[in-house]
């Protein structure tokens, strides 16, 4: 990564130097999420590694892999301006038992889409920013990339962070491995095109 990745908690994650893969080990009842209709107090105690993002526009991806064992189990790539704007694209353990990309974006309350199933412990991530607008996509081989979402967190992006996170809102505790890192200071082309 072309910028320092700060922890929220320095002792949950650990770097393979030889692969640089990048584990962090989410703690019981951890997410970032505020509900929004109100009927549970904020939740923003997630294990976080941020960084400052870049100027300009940029693509950032990594392979998740989870393991999963409690409902909103997840790894998530996060895009984080305060604690009421950020936004997450996760690899979550749905309520039906499975395997699912979730977005979550938050201007003062979160809200909270479901994408699709993955059949399988792992799946590609990626934000990418094109001027002021962030656009996610996931994909199921690193190769071609379906579009989960597009969508404005404020007006200026100078005080963005980017990075990752590791979450286990319902359960005692889980695992996620950030592998295949890329950081590419590009515009992405087309958000629909599969690129």
């Amino acid at each position: 990564m072309p910028f320092p990745l700060v922890p929220s908690a320095a002792e949950l994650w650990q770097v393979d130097e030889t692969t640089g893969a990048v584990t962090v080990s989410a703690q019981p009842r951890t997410d970032i999420f505020i509900d929004p209709a109100g009927s549970a107090d904020p939740m923003l105690n997630a294990a976080t590694l941020l960084g400052p993002a870049p100027a300009g526009d940029f693509q950032f991806s990594a392979r998740v892999t989870v393991s999963f064992a409690a409902t909103f189990d997840a790894g998530v790539l996060l895009v984080w301006l305060d604690e009421r704007r950020w936004a997450k694209l996760c690899f979550e353990y749905s309520p039906a038992a499975e395997p699912m990309i979730v977005s979550v974006v938050c201007r003062g309350v979160a809200d909270d889409a479901n994408a699709f199933v993955v059949a399988g412990p792992s799946v590609w991530l990626r934000v990418s920013r094109l001027d002021r607008v962030y656009a996610y996509h996931a994909s199921v081989d690193g190769e071609t990339w379906q579009l989960i979402r597009v969508f404005k967190l404020d007006d200026e992006t100078a005080g963005d962070r980017i990075g990752l996170e590791g979450q286990s809102p319902t359960g005692e505790g889980c695992g996620a491995t950030f592998d295949e890192l890329r950081f590419a200071p590009e515009r992405l082309g087309d958000l629909r095109d599969g690129s």
